[in-house]
């Protein structure tokens, strides 16, 4: 017996170096695996947002005024106090509070907010703030490890985690956000928080639950599909609000679907007076090209379109009954009267 332990323990050989190394391992905090990094450059940087309104119950008989309490988060998103959350956790509000991570509590004013992303930009008087991590281009992939960060039911800071699900959910031209779907939990409170990759960085702005209707045709939250507006919108947005008060996005009045195995858009509906009627787009036209750039992508070109200023002449080259014809759009500013 004791040839055959000397035989497969090799360390039984030096005498007491298996004792020794058998006490003296590495203490398992050191060797599991933790972002307990990530959370400590990202986590600063999400405050706890309450927006208040009065509110006034009328009746035959009774005309009171209420305080109602909303409750979410946000993300300090430059040091001099701007913050990103979302539209319907401060909506309506007449007063806002934000309580960053150190306790202290800043009052807050709303600069603006953009309705189809469902953000708003807040500002608070305060200096040398942390802001969250942030590069340009987070380059999101489906499989990244993601946290959550947010203040749910008003716990407190609080951390989920999970992976990015689907990135970039749009199937056509009728939507105009790509939402990183993910199944970190969001629960109420979080929204406005923020989405961080396992080294920090700000991936998104977490934004709502997937719902379905039950048999009574209640609202249900779905468990593991969540979304976030991706970073780049959301700073787009942000940095919009901040120069001109509002979101400025072009558009040409077109829905469409993108062509499967080949390049190009189907047009499914054209506005009426708007730029790509004006321009002699019809229905069943095939968008193959803009500008000379081949459309691969329909989320892509929509991207494109919004960020193209309002008044700028587009050469679109189109595939109507199997013959080429190019013309001319002029973008228009969505949302103009």
């Amino acid at each position: 017996m004791g040839v055959l332990l000397l035989l497969f323990i090799p360390e039984l050989r030096q005498g007491t170096q298996f004792t020794q190394r058998f006490f003296s391992s590495a203490s398992p905090s050191n060797e599991r695996e933790s972002y307990f990094s990530a959370i400590s450059r990202s986590a600063p940087a999400v405050v706890n947002i309450y927006s208040l309104s009065i509110e006034t119950d009328t009746g035959l008989f009774r005309n009171q005024s209420r305080e109602r309490a909303n409750l979410g988060s946000g993300v300090i998103m430059t040091s001099n106090g701007y913050i990103l959350t979302c539209k319907h956790v401060v909506e309506g509000a007449d007063s806002i509070f934000v309580r960053v991570q150190d306790g202290t509590v800043l009052e807050a004013q709303t600069v603006g907010s953009d309705t189809i992303t469902d953000l708003a930009v807040l500002k608070v008087k305060a200096e040398n703030l942390h802001s969250i991590p942030q590069v340009n281009d987070p380059d999101i992939h489906v499989g990244d490890v993601v946290m959550a960060i947010g203040n749910p039911y008003d716990l407190g800071l609080t951390i989920t985690h999970g992976i990015v699900s689907r990135a970039g959910r749009n199937a056509g031209l009728s939507n105009y956000v790509d939402y990183i779907q993910t199944d970190a939990v969001l629960n109420q409170g979080n929204s406005g928080g923020a989405l961080v990759d396992s080294n920090g960085v700000l991936m998104g702005i977490a934004n709502a639950n997937f719902q379905v209707r039950d048999n009574r045709n209640r609202p249900r939250n779905v468990d593991g599909i969540n979304f976030a507006v991706p970073y780049s919108i959301a700073k787009r947005v942000m940095n919009d609000i901040i120069a001109n008060g509002k979101v400025i996005r072009g558009q040409l009045g077109i829905s469409g679907d993108q062509l499967q195995n080949r390049s190009g858009i189907f047009v499914t509906e054209v506005a009426i007076g708007g730029p790509a009627d004006i321009a002699g787009i019809q229905p069943q036209d095939v968008i193959l090209a803009i500008n000379g750039i081949d459309i691969e992508s329909a989320a892509d070109t929509l991207n494109m379109i919004a960020e193209t200023k309002p008044g700028t002449e587009l050469k679109i080259e189109v595939s109507r009954g199997g013959n080429l014809i190019t013309l001319k759009a002029t973008v228009a500013e969505l949302g103009a009267n």
